[in-house]
């Protein structure tokens, strides 16, 4: 137990989750697996994990149809949906974001400024072997250019940040993603990974007390 609270400790997801698993859901084989199905107004099987203060998270309409938004005041909490998923059946993970404004001037290399107005990101659980726990971030930065890959301040390799938007996206509009998390966790883990055993989603602002409004679109994975 200490050991799990000196890692979670640090206020961020990506370096625990996989600690609270228990018994991984099985395997499922679609073409097009739903994993965050937010435009349906289902939140099922989402669960959340604060660590400082709670941002708050809750259905809402904009632009005709149900998103998640995400309202972070100096606060660190995120919502993760266990969900084993066979990356060799689906490699692609599909969604669309919005942030409405941006953090500011930090450095998100640093713990001072590990803060995100959104990022979506997928976790490999290492079971009863903790520190095989494995995760890549998929962040909208502030600071950092697009393209940009770094390791988690907090909890290092075991963590990748890839900055997929930056300061010269647009604010206030719907952006569209699709990676092959296949061949992403070959890259930077330099194996074959073949499942995830969790998505999960965070809009945090603790480390430069800030405050960030984001929508998350429907989280899908995809054969192609």
């Amino acid at each position: 137990m200490k050991l799990l609270q000196s890692m979670c400790g640090a206020g961020k997801l990506s370096a625990c989750l996989a600690l609270l698993f228990s018994s991984p859901a099985a395997a499922q084989d679609y073409e097009k697996l739903m994993v965050g199905h937010f435009s349906a107004g289902s939140l099922a099987q989402w669960q959340s994990k604060a660590f400082k203060g709670q941002t708050e998270y809750r259905l809402t309409e904009i632009d005709g149809t149900e998103a998640l938004k995400a309202v972070s005041q100096d606060s660190a909490s995120g919502l993760f949906k266990e969900q084993r998923i066979d990356l060799r059946k689906t490699p692609f993970m599909n969604w669309r974001w919005r942030i409405e404004n941006r953090l500011g001037n930090i450095n998100e290399q640093e713990k001072s400024g590990d803060d995100y107005a959104a990022r979506v990101y997928v976790v490999i659980s290492g079971g009863l072997a903790f520190w095989r726990t494995r995760a890549i971030n998929y962040v909208w930065a502030s600071t950092s250019p697009k393209g940009r890959i770094w390791p988690n301040a907090f909890a290092g390799d075991h963590a990748v940040m890839i900055a997929l938007r930056s300061a010269d996206d647009r604010t206030g509009v719907w952006h569209t993603e699709k990676r092959n998390i296949l061949a992403d966790l070959k890259q930077q883990f330099g194996e074959d990974i073949q499942y995830i055993d969790a998505v999960a989603i965070m809009t945090d602002t603790d480390n430069a007390q800030g405050k960030a409004t984001a929508y998350y679109g429907d989280i899908y994975f995809s054969k192609e």
